[in-house]
């Protein structure tokens, strides 16, 4: 045999000697763990469900009410289980976790250590968003609660399931694309037939079965803007003087805005028309609303409801406004900068004058005596590309900033009303009228209560509940911290507005400043309608 030969031999010799083993008898052998079984562990375990259902219609209440019920009965049945309570959230979308307060608290109840196992039907009802899914379920894993979605029978205590609920969610994300999909598809169909429906109401309107009915009171309210208008009062005095009738707005508050005021006088319903598809939901998420620039057919119909307004006097208003729009004449005539400009060295506030031709903001102060106060002259010209900057800067830059902010300010909120007294106590009355309501059910099953007294008895729990639900809406509303609207509306604002401003646009102007403060004579500060300010250089120009 050669050499190469013998190598050969011995190296597979070595393999065989590799894959015998050893003597049985000098292995020490360790058993491997238990893995419990978590329906029936001795450990106790606290354990909660969570519920969702879309919408407010019969058929899905009914399916709420059968969930709860059913988590309720299943977890007190089970051996080392505490019932630590029900989570859920009736008529809101599964799209963003924001929206949905029970979810919230669950999360926060989980951080403070109130829970250890939750129980979901589905991964759909859990989050309809990836993202949020997964950051959900890690952060839970971390904390060492563990959920188990029951139609997918996906336990995260037991399975490595990332790459599973990856896939559900996924799934999940996918059907709520395609049931918005199905709604446009719906939409347009009905755009190009020339329906109109709504589910919101303008001011001085009602629903009924999805057609606009006159709100007799407000209508009159409506009808003493178009005539003030025509009187020839400035915006900013008609939002001041309705102000003062303490009527208040679809968001009921009393202030009313300038936006607001241009918002009705613009507003074709209020001669009985309508323009299909003014604004469109973008299809990315998360699914703002856009303004329809073109993007998208619309369709004017016309009568299509009641009228507040004549015809005639709509169409005049309509052309007030416009020729307001692009006369800049004198004192006379109401600008976008009316009684907007203030001087910061003063106090006083700026007036339109017209030089040569051109229009100029001066300090009245300093109008009367260049003593008083030294600010300049301000063309206008220089205000409205101050604007048009501020503009591009929100746009591109702004936006990250602002939807920043209302997630900070919505969190600091939610977080501070869950968990205040009237809310925890209004919960807890809540749970005892459920409890007493499962009770009444199986007493009348044993038939140990009397069919009358079942009804009746139940009858007043249930409008007890009701009572209890319309007060927690209440607290929750009055609570509401304005800012966040005011913020809101001025993202909806810049989501919804052009790419770029090749001109001044007043209306923009309108939804988006409160006020211009004239810093010096280089400077403006825009302060926005929801208390941020943005400072802009200038050039003067002296005459």
């Amino acid at each position: 045999m050669i050499t190469g030969e013998v190598e050969a031999v011995d190296r597979k010799q070595k393999i065989r000697d590799r894959y015998k083993g050893v003597d049985i008898s000098e292995l020490e052998v360790i058993p491997a763990k238990i893995i419990e079984d978590l329906e029936t562990s001795s450990v106790i375990r606290r354990v909660a469900a969570y519920i969702r259902v879309s919408t407010d219609n019969d058929e899905q209440t009914s399916s709420y009410e059968l969930q709860k019920n059913y988590y309720t009965d299943y977890i007190q049945a089970q051996p080392g289980w505490v019932f630590v309570g029900i989570y859920a959230d009736e008529g809101i979308t599964g799209t963003s976790i924001d929206k949905r307060d029970d979810f919230l608290r669950m999360m926060e109840d989980c951080r403070k250590g109130r829970i250890d196992r939750i129980l979901v039907k589905s991964s759909s009802r859990f989050a309809r968003n990836t993202k949020e899914s997964l950051e959900a379920v890690r952060e839970l894993a971390a904390l060492g609660v563990s959920v188990y979605f029951e139609e997918q029978n996906i336990d995260t205590a037991q399975v490595s399931g990332e790459v599973l609920i990856a896939m559900f969610a996924a799934l999940a994300q996918r059907e709520s694309e395609a049931i918005s999909e199905r709604m446009r598809w719906s939409y347009r169909t009905r755009i190009d037939k020339g329906r109109f429906s709504t589910n919101k109401a303008p001011f001085g309107y009602m629903l009924a079965d999805g057609r606009l009915e006159i709100n007799t009171e407000e209508a009159e309210v409506v009808k003493e803007i178009f005539d003030m208008s025509l009187q020839g009062e400035s915006i900013s005095d008609i939002a001041k003087r309705v102000s003062k009738m303490d009527i208040p707005t679809r968001d009921k508050t009393s202030y009313w805005q300038e936006s607001s005021i241009l918002y009705i006088l613009h507003n074709e319903k209020y001669a009985g028309d309508c323009l299909l598809q003014k604004t469109y939901t973008a299809q990315e998420l998360p699914r703002f609303r856009k303004r329809n620039l073109g993007k998208y057919r619309q369709v004017f119909v016309k009568q299509s409801h009641p009228a507040i307004i004549e015809r005639e006097k709509f169409e005049r208003v309509q052309e007030l406004l416009k020729r307001k729009r692009i006369a800049f004449a004198g004192d006379s005539v109401s600008t976008p900068f009316s009684k907007k400009i203030k001087c910061a060295e003063c106090g006083s506030t700026f007036r339109l004058k017209k030089v040569r031709g051109k229009n100029y903001w001066t300090c009245m102060a300093h109008e009367k005596d260049v003593h008083k106060c030294s600010m300049l002259p301000l063309p206008e010209e220089q205000v409205l590309q101050a604007f048009l900057r501020l503009y591009y800067k929100l746009k591109y830059y702004g936006i990250g900033v602002l939807t920043q902010l209302i997630s900070d300010f919505h969190a600091a909120k939610t977080g501070s009303l869950l968990w205040s007294e009237n809310i925890v106590e209004i919960n807890k009355q809540i749970s005892d009228i459920a409890s007493q309501e499962r009770l009444l059910t199986q007493l009348k099953q044993q038939g140990s209560v009397d069919p009358d007294i079942f009804i009746s008895r139940g009858n007043l729990l249930a409008e007890r509940r009701r009572e209890l639900k319309l007060q927690k809406e209440r607290i929750l509303r009055s609570e509401e911290d304005h800012t966040i609207q005011q913020t809101q509306d001025l993202l909806d604002v810049l989501e919804s507005g052009p790419d770029w401003l090749d001109d001044f646009d007043e209306q923009l102007f309108s939804d988006l400043v409160e006020k211009i403060e004239v810093v010096d004579n280089e400077k403006l500060c825009f302060r926005l309608l929801n208390g941020l300010e943005v400072t802009e250089k200038i050039e003067r120009t002296q005459r």
